[in-house]
């Protein structure tokens, strides 16, 4: 490659041909929140903040529709419990697997992996059927009514906890390898419990991985669709809002406006990921 400068252009414009791929779209739905036009599309008909801030008709825009807001609430709330309950689920399961030895050990760790690869919508019809068929059960043989495993968010929470908990686990998994175990070691060989050693050497160190995995489960929850559409009750989250709206409604520049938001909350969140994730240096 350093060789010859054909093969250099070439790859040069390989490179700013596939980020060009992966942001024109982004691109194009950001310009189109602020089209002064009723449909996300061309002809260009001036600039406008309407979808975002305009409290009447026709464009109603996001920050006054109570609909999407309400949406926006929901999917903020689902995932900061899911992401909370998977970091703290991961960070056992990493520990697990990482420093313990039993039987059957690798194929648990198969069965922890196989919800990434299951599709969505068969991960979030199985979940459906397998509570419905525990609250029809309880409520026919004991008289109650479990409401946690009916169609709403308690179920969607625990929907996305059953593959979020693999994600979060490989991450803080990753991290733990890392470790210096003698650490550990000589703080106990000075006198620290176990439990005063997780809490000032070993946690610490996995902060980085802690704070990294809790925004890569709180945003995959909050873009997650397939699973979540199966699960989901009267109390939708964002993205069922957004698609009853298109589907009722059809496209128009508020749900444009919706996608600014959520590329700029997502990026500044993965910033910080990348930032947490950066060694620090010697002071």
């Amino acid at each position: 490659m350093q060789g010859s400068r054909h093969l250099l252009w070439i790859y040069r414009a390989y490179v700013v041909i596939f980020f060009l791929y992966l942001v024109s779209p982004l691109l194009a739905a950001g310009v189109f929140a602020f089209n002064d036009s009723m449909f996300p599309s061309l002809p260009w008909q001036g600039f406008t903040l309407d979808w975002f801030f305009s409290s009447e008709g026709p464009k109603l825009g996001l920050f006054h529709d109570d609909r999407l807001l309400q949406g926006l609430g929901n999917s903020f709330y689902i995932g900061v419990i899911v992401a909370a309950l998977s970091v703290a689920a991961g960070t056992c399961n990493a520990f697990l697997f990482e420093r313990k030895q039993f039987p059957f050990k690798g194929a648990l760790y198969v069965l922890m992996v196989v919800p990434l690869v299951i599709p969505g919508v068969i991960l979030g019809i199985s979940i459906l059927v397998f509570a419905s068929m525990v609250a029809n059960f309880a409520d026919q043989q004991f008289g109650l009514f479990l409401t946690w495993l009916r169609p709403g968010i308690p179920l969607v929470v625990l929907g996305q906890f059953s593959f979020l908990t693999t994600i979060t686990s490989l991450v803080i998994a990753a991290r733990l390898q890392k470790f210096d175990i003698s650490l550990e070691e000589a703080a106990l060989n000075l006198g620290a419990s176990r439990l005063r050693v997780l809490l000032t050497v070993t946690l610490p160190f996995l902060v980085p991985a802690l704070f990294s995995a809790f925004v890569v489960a709180f945003l995959v929850s909050f873009e997650n669709f397939n699973t979540t559409l199966m699960l989901v009750g009267s109390d939708a989250p964002l993205t069922v809002t957004m698609y009853d709206r298109m589907v009722k409604a059809g496209s128009t520049p508020v749900l444009n406006a919706v996608s600014v938001v959520l590329m700029l909350g997502s990026g500044g969140l993965a910033l910080l990921s990348v930032l947490a994730q950066r060694p620090r240096k010697a002071g």
